[in-house]
């Protein structure tokens, strides 16, 4: 037999059913939503936001944010309260919840977290690079998110020579550059960019400090230089050296010197060739054979050209050992002293004017009368010949001090044995070595002349008066004269 089942009461399980649905957890808040503004945010690292969280429920209660970060209420009302999130770090996801009409509603969005990165270095580039080789650049990338985001671009000027993905947390990016002479002097940069155009900012750069390049180019010929083979001490002479095809010729550096001695060089440039002018003067410790250097510098290497050179003295006498008037005496040993210096040595000879006739120099020898006169010293090498006027004057018997009573004191001619003097004419003349023996001849033929005459006047007065004596004792009967008083007190008779 069936049950049956009053109609109150199924329709009040009816209605149980339904209430019982309709009170279901969050049934009834399904139609209304809690919303987070603003969505999906970017901040800067350590940034701060102010978050809304909000509902239309008109029953909405207990509404609030959810997050681990650092959180502040900002303000609330019914269905809506604000919150601000500060010291933001890191990617992070927040929550906002509440109730309406009993049942749990959320809401949520994630914050994306932007840096720039902490180090954007390109490496140095080579002090000088030459013209024609590669090259490469280096740039150091740390930090900086978000990564997909982050891209390394490697710069001449503002010319882009490379483009790439920043990858890792340390990323390095390369590029290889072919130098020129258009990179002297280029300006090369790292450029990093964090690109949220589409988070709505803009493209966020960083840029590494510059790096300056310098490019060089030289010939493979050496300097041309121009220098004398030979160069006299004391004496100056210019040196020139020229290279062509340099670049930069402006910024090489030239150094010009003889032996040790650096030479203060001028330089000019003319386009690609560079031209060094120096004057060498060569010192008297530089003799011998030296060398004449020529070095340019560009770009850390070096060309170089040399050339020999002799450094010599011409012949010359040193006047302070060299006395130009020498009195010597007759038949005494005497010594020339001369020296001869020079590079190459000369050799070195003292001859008399007007002969052949030559004096030794540094030797002892015996001086006579010949040896008067006026000398030629020269010294002289294969490089030329100095010479020196010296005169030499010999003192023979009649000019020799006032005991032979030849000269007079006060220099006014030579007086005879007579006491009579000669003339200015005859003592020149006696002083000369070649009119020495003519003047001894002179003086004994006036002697002789003179005691003729003075003998033959006695002999013609006596022989006119008449008085001589006669001595009988010996054969032989010299003839004497008589005292004139005798012959006054008696005239003179024969027996």
């Amino acid at each position: 037999m069936a049950t049956m089942i009053p109609a109150v009461s199924w329709l009040r399980a009816c209605w149980t059913l339904l209430v019982c649905c309709l009170l279901t957890p969050g049934v009834q808040g399904q139609e209304f939503l809690l919303r987070v503004e603003p969505q999906n945010p970017v901040l800067p690292a350590g940034g701060s936001l102010l978050v809304n969280c909000s509902t239309d429920c008109p029953s909405a209660e207990q509404v609030t944010l959810e997050t681990s970060l650092s959180k502040e209420l900002v303000d609330n009302g019914t269905g809506w309260a604000a919150h601000r999130v500060s010291n933001v770090t890191g990617n992070s996801r927040i929550l906002c919840s509440g109730y309406c009409n009993g049942s749990q509603i959320i809401g949520s969005t994630g914050i994306t977290v932007y840096r720039l990165p902490e180090r954007v270095e390109l490496a140095p580039l080579p002090p000088w690079q030459p013209v024609g080789q590669n090259f490469t650049l280096h740039c150091q990338v740390e930090g900086g998110s978000p990564r997909t985001n982050l891209t390394v671009v490697l710069l001449r000027w503002e010319e882009e020579l490379s483009r790439q993905p920043a990858v890792e947390e340390l990323a390095e990016v390369t590029a290889t550059v072919l130098a020129g002479r258009g990179d002297h002097g280029a300006h090369f940069s790292c450029r990093t960019e964090l690109d949220l155009q589409l988070q709505g900012l803009r493209l966020l750069v960083n840029t590494s400090a510059p790096r300056w390049l310098r490019t060089f180019a030289l010939p493979v010929t050496p300097p041309r230089l121009v220098a004398p083979r030979f160069l006299e001490v004391e004496t100056s002479w210019p040196v020139d050296c020229t290279l062509d095809g340099l670049f930069p010729a402006s910024e090489a550096q030239v150094h010009l010197a003889l032996g040790d001695q650096v030479l203060n060089a001028t330089v000019t440039n003319h386009g690609d060739m560079l031209t060094a002018t120096a004057t060498a003067t060569a010192r008297a410790d530089q003799e011998g054979a030296r060398e004449i250097i020529c070095n340019v510098t560009l770009g850390g290497e070096r060309l170089e050209a040399r050339k020999n050179l002799t450094v010599f003295n011409g012949p010359k006498i040193d006047r302070a050992k060299c006395p130009q008037h020498l009195k010597w005496k007759d038949k005494t040993r005497q010594v020339l002293q001369c020296q001869a210096r020079g590079n190459p040595s000369p050799q070195l000879r003292c001859l008399k004017e007007g002969s052949s006739q030559e004096v030794p120099v540094g030797i002892p020898f015996l001086v006579n009368v010949t040896h008067n006169g006026t000398y030629q010293c020269q010294a002289v090498s294969s490089l030329g010949k100095y010479t020196l006027v010296v005169v030499i004057n010999i003192e023979g018997e009649l000019t020799r001090g006032h005991g032979a009573g030849l000269a007079s004191p006060g220099g006014g001619g030579v007086r005879d044995r007579g006491g009579r003097i000669l003339t200015s004419r005859f003592l020149c003349t006696a002083r000369n070595s070649h009119f020495v023996p003519v003047l001894l001849a002179v003086l004994t033929t006036l002697g002789v002349v003179t005691v003729v005459v003075a003998l033959t006047y006695v002999f013609r007065a006596r022989k006119q008066r008449g008085l001589y004596h006669v001595r009988q004792e010996s054969p032989s009967l010299p003839l004497t004269s008589m005292p004139t008083e005798a012959m006054r007190e008696e005239p003179s008779r024969v027996e």
